[in-house]
């Protein structure tokens, strides 16, 4: 199980590499008017998004599952602390896919918001990183 518990940290902090780093990209991309630079972010935001963020994101959720029904799902039913947890993991998937939906934006020169929004939208996992680990350490209430 010890193994399990490492590749879930592994991965997660993989999948949290590419939500903290994928809406900085676009803050540069937004910025961007040169076409070179313009190719350059659509590049790595696609790179980031497909083989970095989404595996890191699907193992993360799988390892955790397999921890949470090896412990048993029973013993956590009952506990606050995990039902915001996975709340919270919900609110991040959600996350996740609409920066999937602005790279598709940003792939079709469609993109509708400044690098100030940007800065602000890359600050929301940063939120849930401190809620979700808190969480899961402290398992408070």
């Amino acid at each position: 199980m010890l193994w399990i518990k490492a590749l879930h940290i592994i991965f997660m902090v993989t999948w949290f590499a590419g939500l903290f780093y994928l809406p900085r990209l676009f803050v540069y991309h937004s910025m961007s008017t040169d076409q070179i630079s313009i190719d350059r972010f659509k590049l790595m935001e696609r790179k980031l998004f497909f083989a970095i963020m989404t595996p890191g994101g699907v193992l993360t959720i799988i390892f955790g599952l397999w921890i949470l029904f090896a412990n048993g799902w029973a013993a956590y039913a009952g506990t606050l602390w995990m039902h915001i947890k996975l709340t919270c993991i919900l609110i991040l998937i959600a996350y996740h896919i609409y920066c999937g939906k602005l790279l598709i934006d940003f792939k079709r020169d469609r993109n509708k918001h400044s690098h100030v929004w940007y800065r602000w939208f890359n600050e929301i996992p940063v939120v849930f990183l401190f809620i979700i680990v808190i969480l899961a350490v402290v398992r408070p209430f």
